[in-house]
C-alpha cells in the first residue's frame, strides 16, 4: 500500500511544482517515441510511475486502441516533475504528457499548448477545484485525469467508547484527540511529523482563508490564520498524536491496527479500511475553525498537456480530447478499477457505482461541496517558506504569528515576481 500511495502524496503535497534542474539527457532520454516508418502519426505520451498494479498496461491499452496516430506510452520511472520540466525545453520530449501543474512559468513560457477548446461544452463538467490550478487567463492548459483527496478517517467504535461525537470543528477535533489518548492509544495520526508536511494550507482553508485569493494575493493575511495554525499546535503540545508510528499517514495501518482513534489519510486508503473494518469507521472533511470557517478537503489532479515543442501538435491535441474528453469510458476505468480515485468528471463521478454508497459516497460530496486545490500561483518558494514556518509551530512551538509573517514577505515576493508582466 505504501508503494501505491507514493504519486498520490506527492501530488497532493507538492501541489503541481515542477523543478527545473538536472540534465536533459538523463531527462529527456534517447527514445522518444517519434520516428519513421508507417503512414500514421506517431506520439510520445509520457505518465509519471504509478504504483498501482495494471495501471501502465491500462494506458497502453488505451493507446493501441487511438486509430488516427500510432502513440508510444512511456513510464517515467525517478523525478518524473523534473524530467518534465526539462524535456519541455527541447525537441526531443513528449508530445502529450501527463502534468502536475503545468506551472505559470511554463505555461507564460509558451512551453505548453493550450486546450481550451478541448473542453469545449464540457467545461462545466470537470470538478471545478481540479480545473482551478490548470486554468491561467480564462485558458485551459491541461485536462484532468483524476482526482485524489485526503480526508478525516475515524473509528466509530473508539469514539463511541470514550463519548466523543465526531468533530465538526477545529476545537471539537483538539478536544475529542485529548479524550480519545490513553496509554495504549492516540486520539490522532497527522504524519511522523505531527501534520506538518500533509497538512499543508488545509487548516487555512479551514478558518476561511486561502494560500493564495482569486485576485492573485497571499491569502494569509489574516489574524485567523495564525489562530487555526496555534490549534494545530495544541494537538502536538497535548501529546494527543501518534508520532513515530510504522508507516506514515498515507497508509491507514496505525488506524487499522488500533493506535490511533482517528487519522488524516487519502481516498486511496478507504478500500483497505473497509475491507479491515467493515462498518467501524467514518469519514470527515477537515473541521472548519472560526466564525468564518468552512471545512476543507484538499484535492489534487494530473492533467494532460501538450508540449509546444511537438512537431505534431493538432495530432497530439486530438488524441488528448479523445482520451481525456471523449472516452469517459476509460476515464472512469482509469480512476477506479487499478486504485480508488475519483473521476474528474462530475457526471461521471456522479454515476460511478463504486463512489454511489457509503462513505465513498460522502467523499465525493466533501469533494464537491468543500474541494480546494493548491493555486497556479502558489510558487516552489512559497510552498517551502511557508511548510518550514509549520513545521517550527507544531513541532517547535514556534509563534504563529512570527512564522506566517515571515512566510507572507516570500510569498508576496514571489506573487509579485510571477505575476510581472513580461
Amino acid at each position: 500500500m505504501a508503494v501505491t500511495t507514493i504519486s498520490r502524496r506527492r501530488l497532493l503535497t507538492t501541489g503541481g511544482a515542477l523543478a527545473l534542474a538536472g540534465g536533459l539527457a538523463a531527462a529527456c532520454g534517447s527514445n522518444t517515441g517519434r520516428g519513421g516508418g508507417g503512414s500514421k502519426v506517431r506520439l510520445s505520451q509520457w505518465y509519471h510511475q504509478y504504483g498501482e498494479a495494471g495501471t501502465e498496461q491500462a494506458v497502453e491499452r488505451y493507446a493501441r486502441a487511438y486509430k488516427d496516430a500510432e502513440v508510444k506510452v512511456q513510464w517515467r520511472p525517478g523525478d518524473y516533475d523534473q524530467q518534465t520540466a526539462a524535456a519541455l525545453l527541447t525537441s526531443s520530449g513528449p508530445d502529450v504528457f501527463e502534468a502536475n501543474g503545468p506551472t505559470l512559468d511554463q505555461i507564460r513560457g509558451g512551453q505548453v499548448a493550450d486546450l481550451t477548446d478541448l473542453v469545449q461544452g464540457v467545461r462545466d463538467d470537470f470538478h471545478p477545484a481540479a480545473l482551478k490550478p490548470k486554468i491561467w487567463d480564462g485558458r485551459v492548459w491541461a485536462v484532468p485525469q483524476v482526482i485524489d483527496t485526503q480526508l478525516l478517517y475515524y473509528r466509530k467504535s473508539l469514539l463511541e467508547k470514550a463519548g466523543v461525537r465526531p468533530p465538526r470543528t477545529l476545537d471539537e477535533l483538539v478536544d475529542a484527540a485529548k479524550r480519545l489518548t490513553d496509554a495504549r492509544v492516540k486520539g490522532l495520526f497527522l504524519g511522523n511529523d505531527g501534520g506538518a508536511g500533509v497538512l499543508g494550507g488545509t487548516p487555512l482553508y479551514a478558518a476561511g482563508l486561502s494560500l493564495v485569493t482569486d485576485d492573485g494575493r497571499a491569502g494569509f493575511d489574516d489574524p485567523a490564520a495564525a489562530r487555526a495554525l496555534a490549534k494545530v499546535r495544541q494537538l502536538y503540545a497535548d501529546k494527543s498524536l501518534l508520532l513515530g508510528a510504522p508507516a506514515d499517514w498515507s497508509d491507514p495501518a496505525a488506524l487499522i491496527q488500533g493506535l490511533t482513534a482517528m487519522q488524516w489519510s487519502g481516498l486511496w486508503a478507504l478500500p483497505q479500511i473497509q475491507k479491515a473494518l467493515g462498518s467501524d469507521f467514518g469519514v470527515l472533511p477537515f473541521p472548519a475553525d472560526g466564525p468564518s470557517g468552512r471545512p476543507a478537503v484538499p484535492v489534487g489532479a494530473y492533467g494532460s498537456a501538450v508540449s509546444t515543442r511537438s512537431g505534431q501538435r493538432d495530432a497530439a491535441k486530438a488524441f488528448v480530447k479523445w482520451l481525456w474528453v471523449d472516452r469517459t469510458d476509460y476515464q472512469e476505468d482509469f480512476a477506479l478499477s487499478y486504485g480508488f480515485h475519483i473521476p474528474s468528471r462530475l457526471s461521471l463521478a456522479a454515476k460511478a457505482g463504486k463512489l454511489k454508497e457509503g462513505a465513498a459516497a460522502e467523499v465525493v460530496r466533501f469533494t464537491a461541496d468543500h474541494g480546494y486545490a493548491q493555486p497556479l500561483l502558489w510558487t516552489v518558494a512559497s510552498r517551502t517558506a511557508y511548510q518550514d514556518a509549520l513545521s517550527r509551530i507544531i513541532k517547535g512551538g514556534a509563534d504563529p504569528e512570527s512564522e506566517l509573517r515571515s512566510a507572507l514577505r516570500t510569498t508576496e515576493a514571489e506573487l509579485r515576481r510571477v505575476q510581472k508582466k513580461s
